[in-house]
């Protein structure tokens, strides 16, 4: 007679059970992978969206205040960012398209100078709606040039159609490689220039060197290869920087004259509004920027924005700004000058304007 083994019904049982467990382990698993897929998409797409309402902040600072945003990037030397102020409520109103903007290759630069003002119209220009500004100075075309113009491209803030997208660093002014570079990107680029009294400028880029290493060398001691007879060195970076008919005249062997502009830095102070409405005329945009977001703070010397409400009260640039330059000789200030006067004269030429400086 055939013998029939049948299994131990409690065997059968804890079989049926771990079959059950594994399925519903399975489906649990399927759940939570579906579950972080999707609170995943829309997280990215939130971030986007963020991420396209304000400036791309690279590895800058921001402190947000109830009315203004403050934005403090490296103000090292040579040529890097200074403090700013934003007042969020005056960049572009977009909100409800962000969906459509992308990430796009400048269309405008301010390539310099250093110390000259470009952190001051850089913000000005923010307050524009159809100007979309990368706030931190991204070096590509001086330093980075060897990440790539996809590297490039991601730095720069989303943009819609008909937004300029636009960065600064005052650096490129005087980087021999830099022309033919940025040519490389675009032929069709706009070039700003913001220049200032090379013999201030001096000063100015010397008082910051020495905010940061203070035990440096007295200005004289630098400026001078021979006090006694008045030999100056002009390849110290301070005064090698406000050769600019040298460095413009390197930009012009690729770009055309009416491609670049030049601001004053004295007008930026002491007329913003006409500077920028010269600014906006450059780049075909319509005057938004006008004399009614200025607050002139006598006590910096220096304008500030207004809150966008239209209080008076001031949104200054950072504490650098209207900083008291160092003491410097009278007599040394004279040779610099006389040193400048046929550098200025020829860049007066080169630009076809004259800026007035001593």
């Amino acid at each position: 007679m055939a013998t029939f083994h049948h299994s131990n019904p409690t065997d059968r049982d804890i079989r049926r059970v771990l079959q059950k467990l594994i399925i519903i382990l399975s489906l649990g698993i399927i759940c939570v992978a579906l579950f972080y897929f999707f609170t995943g998409c829309c997280e990215s797409d939130l971030t986007e969206n963020s991420a396209s309402d304000r400036p791309a902040s690279d590895d800058r600072n921001l402190t947000f205040y109830k009315d203004v945003v403050t934005v403090q990037d490296e103000d090292g030397y040579p040529g890097t960012g200074e403090g700013s102020t934003l007042t969020p409520g005056l960049e572009t109103d977009n909100t409800g398209k962000d969906w459509k903007a992308t990430r796009r290759l400048p269309q405008a630069l301010i390539i310099g100078v250093k110390k000259g003002g470009t952190r001051a119209l850089l913000e000005f220009l923010r307050l524009h709606p159809d100007i979309r500004a990368l706030g931190s100075e991204p070096h590509f075309f001086d330093r980075h040039y060897a990440r790539g113009l996809h590297w490039y491209r991601s730095m720069m803030p989303k943009a819609l159609d008909g937004q300029v997208v636009m960065e600064k660093t005052p650096r490129y002014f005087v980087t021999v490689e830099t022309p033919g570079r940025v040519h490389s990107m675009s032929r069709d680029v706009k070039l700003i220039v913001v220049v200032r009294d090379p013999v201030t400028r001096a000063i100015s880029d010397y008082t910051q060197i020495i905010s940061k290493t203070p035990h440096i060398p007295a200005f004289e001691t630098l400026a001078f290869k021979n006090r006694t007879n008045g030999e100056i060195d002009s390849l110290w970076s301070p005064l090698w920087i406000g050769l600019y008919a040298q460095h413009l005249e390197r930009w012009l062997a690729w770009f055309p004259r009416a491609q670049i502009h030049l601001v004053s830095g004295e007008g930026l102070i002491s007329d913003p509004a006409g500077e920028l409405g010269k600014v906006q005329d450059f780049l075909g945009l319509q005057r938004i920027v006008t004399d009614k977001h200025f607050y002139f703070n006598k006590t910096k010397g220096f304008p500030c924005l207004k809150k966008p409400e239209g209080s008076s009260k001031p949104h200054c640039l950072g504490k650098t700004k209207g900083r008291t330059h160092a003491p410097i000789d009278p007599e040394m200030i004279r040779k610099l000058r006389e040193f400048y006067r046929p550098h200025n004269q020829r860049f007066y030429q080169m630009a076809g304007q004259d800026f007035g400086w001593q």
